[in-house]
């Protein structure tokens, strides 16, 4: 590799590899295909190293290796050495996440392999890859994700701010993490507020909450309140906020599919199934296909807070 002579190191290793693999020396063909992997990708060969690095993801699973620090560890790592835009990434991060899924407690992959690779994909400028996966990571991801949203925005029209902010709040809804919503509602909007001038908010208190309110931007005063109707557990706030936006999420055209599903998930308003919608769902908003039919989701329950009117 030193001498650049790539395809002649990468053909190598991966033989050397293979035999170690046949032999069951599960340790050494490790070692030798992250060392190649690394070596590679820092000389620039993202296919030959990314290879390296998807065969060694290959040889985890074969060896029955379970997610320990120092197998997380060597995957991030050679992730992080992936030179920008590299195609090959992509399929190593999903091999990553699978081989996760198949040896770790989380189904739907490791929560921290997920945050790294979202927040590398929000770096580069690739949106709906950086969604997929900062929408299942730890509770760091939803800070970067509103702000992949808000940049997005930015090239964007002024008043398409609901649509982004969107993006950053409904998956987390869908996979029943309250928390993250709020937490990327209050980055996305404040964003807004100190980097749009232009986009007049007033500040509305109750006793029990306080509020941002956009005079111009009604669909993004829906989700401040759908987020508060959530939070509540209140069916009533909810249907009511349904009605008074319908002619503006029904401009939208692309929320229905979430808000009944929020709907189902929240407040007990059942929906025809069809398949599975969460994934659905999630798919057709980021991108994504759906998984294979699951059980119907259960209604997520939420500490009843105190009533309070709603104008």
């Amino acid at each position: 590799i030193a001498e650049g002579q790539y395809y002649e190191a990468h053909q190598q290793l991966r033989v050397i590899a293979s035999r170690y693999v046949k032999s069951e020396n599960w340790d050494a063909a490790i070692d030798l295909l992250y060392g190649g992997a690394l070596a590679l990708l820092k000389a620039g060969q993202g296919g030959s190293g990314g290879d390296l690095g998807i065969f060694l993801i290959e040889v985890l699973g074969k060896g029955a290796k379970g997610m320990g620090v120092g197998e997380k560890n060597k995957l991030l790592t050679i992730l992080r050495a992936f030179p920008r835009r590299e195609p090959t990434k992509k399929r190593f991060v999903t091999e990553m996440i699978n081989w996760s899924s198949s040896v770790g407690e989380h189904p739907l992959g490791d929560p921290e392999l997920h945050h790294v690779a979202g927040s590398i994909f929000a770096e580069e400028c690739e949106p709906y890859d950086a969604e997929r996966h900062l929408a299942l990571g730890t509770k760091d991801s939803p800070e970067q994700l509103a702000k992949c949203e808000y940049e997005w925005y930015t090239q964007d029209d002024s008043h398409t701010a609901a649509l982004y902010a969107a993006r950053a709040i409904f998956p987390y809804l869908l996979v029943g993490n309250l928390r993250s919503a709020n937490k990327a509602h209050l980055i996305f909007t404040s964003r807004l507020n100190s980097g749009n001038k232009s986009v007049s908010v007033q500040e509305v208190s109750s006793k029990s909450s306080d509020m941002r309110v956009y005079p111009v931007l009604p669909l993004l005063n829906f989700l401040g309140l759908l987020l508060l109707a959530v939070q509540r557990g209140s069916s009533d706030l909810y249907k009511q906020l349904a009605k008074h936006y319908a002619p503006h999420v029904k401009e939208v055209g692309v929320w229905d599919d979430a808000l009944n599903q929020i709907g189902e998930m929240y407040f007990g308003i059942r929906i025809p199934r069809q398949g599975n919608p969460l994934f659905d769902m999630m798919g057709s908003m980021m991108g994504f296909g759906g998984g294979s039919p699951k059980p119907k989701p259960k209604k997520v329950e939420v500490a009843p807070p105190p009533p309070a009117d709603v104008d």
